[in-house]
């Protein structure tokens, strides 16, 4: 082959590595996604001495994380089902309903919450969760831990069923309310302006948590191609489809899925549908408090189109 050719050919198989012209940043992990599908449920009768039988999957587990990220589970609880008072010494959990209503438990103490609503559970405080309606819900729960991969109970044997409701609410909560949001231009050199609200920052929690976020992407939107080196991000699509881009590779995401950021992974989102895309992101810090600053690439990622490698699915 001619010298001058073989070069050029070369170049042209290096350039095909690269993600953005802007920020040379090139694929090394591939990405991961978790979906939520009721096909993949399974059974958990009595969990944690609860009531009845509620439905789970594991959406995004521990070991495609690199922090102390533990799990999101999503599943749905039948009318008169939930989780029995328990407790952890070694972890925290955030748990979500998305619809409907709810009975909550913290510290033995109980309030009745609306659709949407978080509770968080920190490490050693006691907790659960009741479904007293007719009614089955869809619902959450995300863990972090104080060491990778470490995991504890202790049962309570309260399923809650006859748990005294209080009101006002005596623990922390919060709600995914759109009026509390506030409009973000540009958001990591995104395009447009979206509504953004930190429900939770670090202390909050006792963990290496970071914080939690709740974010509404108005249609042609988007969150800019970046990166982080000491946190990780999960971006769970609460309503709405868009396009994710994780280390270049740019995917079809929709309600019900949620989307890994590693460390290191470049990423960002983008609206490329005619309704509102609604994203929660829960943010775990590789050492508790700290996260330097980061890497902006420079793309709003509104010329993206589906790549023809797609994400690795790891719920299960």
């Amino acid at each position: 082959m001619n010298p001058a050719l073989r070069m050029l050919t070369l170049t042209l198989a290096v350039a095909a590595l690269v993600t953005f012209s802007a920020g040379a940043q090139e694929i090394k992990d591939r990405p991961v996604f978790g979906r939520t599908d009721p096909a993949h449920f399974k059974d958990a009768p009595n969990a944690h001495g609860g009531a009845g039988v509620f439905r789970y999957m594991e959406l995004i587990p521990g070991d495609a994380m690199k922090t102390n990220f533990l799990f999101i589970h999503r599943g749905v609880m039948p009318a008169k089902t939930g989780i029995g008072e328990h407790l952890h010494r070694t972890m925290e959990e955030m748990y979500i309903i998305y619809d409907g209503r709810a009975q909550f438990t913290v510290n033995g103490r109980t309030a009745e919450l609306p659709a949407r609503s978080l509770v968080l559970c920190p490490a050693g405080s006691s907790h659960g969760i009741y479904n007293d309606t007719d009614k089955q819900i869809e619902w959450m729960n995300v863990g972090v831990g104080m060491m990778k991969g470490k995991y504890d109970s202790i049962e309570y044997g309260d399923d809650l069923t006859k748990a005294k409701v209080e009101s006002p609410v005596p623990f922390l909560w919060a709600n995914l309310d759109r009026t509390l949001l506030n409009p973000v231009s540009n958001a990591h050199g995104g395009k447009g302006t979206l509504l953004f609200r930190r429900v939770w920052a670090n202390d909050s929690f006792k963990t290496s948590w970071f914080f939690v976020d709740h974010c509404l992407l108005p249609p042609g939107t988007s969150i800019g191609y970046h990166q982080h080196g000491d946190i990780e991000e999960i971006y769970y699509i609460v309503s709405g489809k868009g396009l994710s881009t994780v280390n270049g590779v740019t995917f079809a995401v929709q309600a019900g899925d949620a989307i890994p950021c590693r460390l290191m992974d470049s990423h960002g989102i983008y609206n490329n549908s005619d309704e509102d895309l609604e994203v929660l992101v829960n943010c775990v810090a590789a050492e508790k408090g700290v996260n330097k600053k980061g890497q902006e690439w420079g793309a709003d990622l509104s010329k993206r189109t589906v790549t023809t490698e797609t994400p690795l699915v790891v719920s299960k």
